[in-house]
């Protein structure tokens, strides 16, 4: 095993050798080969190049030296042609700082039983008038950008689920096509994460149409992983054990602590508003300086609140419903 594969369980080095054809023995040669097919594209700024940085890419490639570069270029070429989107690109930037508070993402502290880290999305609460669609972005491309610096989770990879519950019909006009696209295009085509599965539970009708308006910008192999669960939440549990999850989605953890990965990112800064404005998250957050019924009258509250009652019961009603099956299935 080489120094970059220390930290590695044995059985994540094996199912690296199994599943991406990563072999001890030929990694610094295939690092090597990467980074010869870098001096052939000196129109693109390649701002990283170190064996660590080229490593993640190749494990998202399965070790395919073409498709490794590609990725690796789409990567810079994304950014290049973003630039807005990363300037000033960490946590207390204010608008990705807004969308870490907000729970944007949601991050669980335990894997699932694959090893995968679950990512959380609930798309009610996001507000409008504070967190634009770029900025909730920028706070997913950012975490995802400190959670791939683990090597189990380069191997292993990710789960994303995104709960429609209370989503409304105007929230869902603001996901313009041109959002979507960039979205996909930074997550799908530009980013070294192998993503397991994308799960929608509890969307309404015309979430669905906005599936079908992006169908076209996804992969075949990224389609295979998005999984339309509705209100049938046994479908969920068919691919995430309910161990693995919050109460939310059925499971048997505690409702997830919107404030979680937000703490991680932010550190002693998770507190401190800027524009001395404390939103119904940071209430909750905040321990118990503020009376309760104040809090449990904050708009996201609510909303989180009436979300966590309505899954709970379809959990019951649809426990033996097999008719709400996800559309697609993995590989």
């Amino acid at each position: 095993m080489t120094h970059l594969q220390a930290g590695l369980c044995p059985d994540t080095v094996e199912k690296s050798r199994l599943e991406l054809n990563e072999n001890p023995d030929t990694l610094h040669h295939d690092i090597q080969q990467v980074k010869d097919m870098i001096i052939t594209r000196p129109d693109i700024g390649f701002l990283r190049t170190d064996d660590e940085f080229i490593l993640r890419f190749l494990r998202a490639r399965k070790f395919n030296k073409a498709d490794t570069f590609k990725l690796l270029a789409q990567y810079f070429q994304y950014r290049q042609q973003n630039l807005e989107m990363f300037k000033n690109f960490k946590a207390d930037d204010p608008g990705i700082k807004r969308a870490l508070m907000d729970g944007f993402p949601g991050v669980l502290q335990n894997l699932d039983h694959c090893g995968r880290k679950i990512l959380l999305l609930f798309a009610a609460n996001w507000d409008q008038s504070r967190n634009s669609f770029i900025d909730i972005l920028r706070a997913i491309l950012l975490s995802l950008e400190v959670l791939i610096e683990d090597y189990e989770l380069q191997i292993n990879g990710f789960i994303l689920i995104i709960d429609w519950s209370n989503f409304s019909f105007k929230q869902a006009s603001k996901l313009t096509p041109s959002f979507l696209k960039l979205a996909i295009e930074g997550l799908q085509d530009s980013f070294p994460a192998r993503f397991g599965g994308v799960h929608f539970v509890n969307q309404p009708w015309y979430i669905h149409a906005l599936y079908t308006m992006i169908k076209p910008f996804l992969k075949d192999k990224t389609r295979k992983r998005i999984f339309l669960h509705g209100n049938n939440l046994n479908s969920l549990h068919q691919l995430i054990h309910p161990e693995c999850l919050p109460s939310e989605f059925g499971g048997t953890l505690p409702p997830y602590d919107m404030g979680t990965w937000a703490r991680t990112l932010l550190g002693p800064n998770y507190t401190d508003e800027s524009e001395n404005m404390y939103t119904s998250y940071n209430m909750m957050h905040l321990g118990n300086s503020f009376d309760s019924s104040v809090i449990q009258h904050a708009p996201h509250y609510m909303k989180r609140s009436q979300s966590v009652m309505e899954t709970s019961a379809l959990k019951h009603e649809n426990r033996d419903d097999d008719n709400t099956q996800p559309l697609l299935a993995l590989d």
